[in-house]
């Protein structure tokens, strides 16, 4: 094994602009019966870095709403348990047990090929994702057909730009005492922070931060240049338009700089 590449899912290896971005846009509007956010207000939130969890993105955007009109939120009674529920009825679908929401229509990003062409680098690669494991799983066993799945989802680690998944996933793919190179791959400040706050926990290896631009960004010239931007005050070494352009002859010259 020479290096380890670690991949977010949302945004990166799917297309989530309309599922999980479409879910929350149907929860805020639901529940201040007026104002639905755009993609521009999302991503100025997801922005702050610290929004990586869809449940308490829409929670908060809420909340502001209600602020802009001169509430105080202490005085908001919101009910997450509801939020999360009314999410969900849009993603997964009204049925837990039978998916028919938005995830069913979710574009991929990439094919199995890319993780074979890494496997025969050597190349070790797996998932630190923000997704419950079974909508992770959705995409990863039932899309892509992907075995021997190295996985931390929403359930098995505190959310980013907390590390400990990024940690936990780097330890499943290698043995302690032999060290190697890790790339994590993501789409937002968060997947950014989540790279430098790794780093301070573990000195004893390379880490770089490569942000992809989700689809909603590329829509038009000022989008990409200003995703970019943001991608890279957060940390970004390199930032690529798509996962596959991240190759191993471009994984190998990152990690030797």
């Amino acid at each position: 094994m020479k290096a380890i590449v670690i991949f977010d899912i949302d945004g990166v290896i799917r297309d989530v602009g309309g599922s999980y971005r479409r879910a929350i846009a149907d929860t805020v509007e639901l529940f201040t019966k007026s104002y639905r956010p755009t993609v521009s207000d999302i991503d100025r939130l997801k922005s702050e870095g610290v929004w990586n969890n869809d449940w308490e993105a829409s929670r908060e955007l809420i909340y502001r709403y209600f602020e802009s009109q001169g509430q105080n939120r202490d005085a908001i009674n919101l009910d997450y348990g509801q939020i999360v529920a009314f999410f969900q009825s849009r993603y997964q679908g009204p049925d837990p047990d039978n998916w028919t929401g938005y995830i069913c229509s979710e574009p991929l990003l990439c094919t199995p090929e890319y993780f074979q062409q890494l496997t025969d680098n050597a190349i070790a690669w797996g998932f630190f994702s923000g997704a419950m494991r079974d909508e992770a799983l959705y995409v990863l066993q039932g899309k892509l057909n992907l075995p021997n799945i190295a996985l931390i989802a929403m359930e098995d680690a505190p959310g980013k730009p907390d590390p400990t998944g990024l940690l936990a996933v780097v330890g499943q793919l290698e043995a302690p005492e032999s060290p190697k190179p890790v790339i994590y791959v993501g789409d937002t400040v968060a997947d950014m922070y989540t790279v430098a706050k790794a780093q301070q926990q573990d000195s004893t290896r390379t880490w770089v931060g490569v942000g992809v631009l989700p689809p909603h960004a590329q829509e038009t010239t000022e989008s990409i240049a200003s995703y970019t931007q943001t991608l890279k005050k957060a940390g970004a070494t390199q930032v690529v338009n798509g996962v596959q352009q991240l190759t191993p002859e471009v994984i190998f010259r990152l990690i030797a700089e």
